[in-house]
């Protein structure tokens, strides 16, 4: 496409939209002018306005509801898929305050799924923690996690209000290899209510393991409120 090529006209719109939203001028939760207006506003048809309403809203900037109107969306953090990121870095680099509440930081032993996830016995010991992330006093993700103490010996000493469980273990035992699972799932009781989430709203799930020198270090779910929370993920295409 040459360069001076124009947009096409659902682009104009979608940037004439965005650069209110960027600059302040619409605010979070505040109401877009209608359809009709835009049409009036811009002289396009309106499926150039409603392409470009629904490209926003499937772009996470734009809440439609319908027989009510179009807002603008509240926004959601970001986690990279397919890689393994302390969620501490991603609060900060956002410009943001992260803080950590630890709930459980134990030793236990290891049930047949846990034993498995981690290529051990059943009933061999293993480290167990459980913490809530906040992201600016809000929390957005709970990590329920469990740890080979041969990999991590010293993991239960460790401060987590001060690093976190990725940064600990990235620093003891550089992962070699890891495998993901993205599920959309209900969260427990327990977990919706440490999340501070509404009923019936879903959770993204990223389940985790990671190996370090050809040994399972730790197994890892994290459960992220869907309606705060997104998941990116880039590839290439094969050649």
């Amino acid at each position: 496409m040459s360069l001076n090529t124009p947009q096409p006209l659902y682009e104009q719109v979608k940037q004439h939209i965005l650069q209110h939203i960027n600059s302040g001028q619409w605010q979070v939760n505040q109401r877009l002018p209608s359809e009709n207006e835009l049409v009036a506003q811009f002289g396009f048809s309106r499926m150039t306005i409603n392409r470009a309403l629904r490209e926003l809203t499937d772009e996470g900037r734009l809440v439609r509801l319908q027989g009510v109107g179009t807002f603008v969306a509240e926004p959601k953090a970001q986690s990279a898929l397919f890689e393994v990121n302390s969620i501490a870095d991603e609060i900060r680099l956002r410009g943001h305050v992260h803080c950590c509440h630890v709930l459980q930081l134990e030793c236990v032993a290891a049930e047949a799924e846990m034993a498995a996830a981690l290529g051990l016995v059943q009933g061999a010991a293993v480290f167990h923690s459980q913490m809530v992330h906040d992201e600016d006093g809000r929390a957005v993700q709970f990590e329920d996690r469990w740890v080979n103490p041969a990999m991590a010996p010293t993991y239960l000493q460790q401060d987590f209000q001060h690093t976190t469980p990725h940064d600990y273990l990235t620093a003891t035992t550089p992962f070699s290899e890891g495998e993901h699972i993205v599920e959309a799932l209900m969260p427990p009781k327990f977990i919706a209510e440490a999340l501070y989430m509404p009923k019936g709203e879903p959770c993204l799930v990223v389940q985790r393991r990671t190996w370090s020198q050809g040994q399972i270090v730790t197994f890892v779910r994290l459960w992220f409120p869907s309606s705060r929370y997104r998941l990116m993920g880039k590839f290439m295409a094969p050649n």
